[in-house]
């Protein structure tokens, strides 16, 4: 079939991002077609902004327009407490629950030997910088429940445990509202172990 150039083109690029087949960009792109003009440059102005406006946190490592973010620099927060996550979207997620006061420390991946990933490409440096000149009483370590995150939180538990900072990890186990029965073993046996009390 022969597609014209331009959405060929708009296909090819949406079929770029993550999780979008070629039938979902060649709906996006479809979708976009049909949009007012006006519409379509509020989103060509948002994407780029995304590029010119934001940029990484010098401290954390977080998406922000300034050179600290607004979670580093808020008096609110307790900066003894130190989140270590995988990505900003992760920052964004626990900000969600307004459960957590403390600053965070973004480390832009986790170790994936298999993909060529070794401490040296995440931010642990900047970390151990960071512990140098900010006390911290807590480092809590917010990696996803897999190999990669399990590795990356022995590592770092290694890597700390001369620091003499108490090192935690979030609780795994049972999600709100999930049922015993369609749960793997491997989750009631974390839900078990880490239970808390009443």
């Amino acid at each position: 079939m022969n597609i014209s150039e331009p959405l060929q083109i708009a296909i090819e690029e949406f079929s770029k991002f993550p999780g979008i087949g070629k039938k979902t960009a060649q709906r996006l792109s479809l979708f976009l077609l049909k949009k007012p003009i006006d519409e379509v440059e509020k989103f060509i102005g948002a994407i780029y902004n995304l590029k010119h406006k934001l940029k990484f946190c010098s401290v954390c490592f977080n998406i922000t327009e300034f050179e600290i973010c607004e979670i580093c620099t808020s008096p609110k927060r307790d900066k003894s407490i130190l989140c270590i996550v995988e990505e900003p979207s992760d920052i964004i997620a626990i900000e969600r629950t307004n459960e957590y006061n403390g600053v965070y420390h973004v480390l832009s991946g986790v170790l994936s030997p298999l993909s060529g990933i070794g401490p040296e490409a995440l931010k642990i440096n900047e970390l151990l910088k960071r512990l140098k000149t900010q006390e911290v009483s807590e480092i809590i370590l917010a990696l996803n429940p897999d190999t990669e995150g399990d590795a990356t939180s022995l590592y770092l538990g290694k890597l700390l445990q001369p620091l003499n900072i108490k090192v935690t990890r979030i609780a795994r186990g049972l999600p709100i509202g999930g049922d015993l029965e369609f749960a793997d073993e491997a989750t009631i046996a974390r839900a078990v172990s880490n239970r808390g009390l009443l």
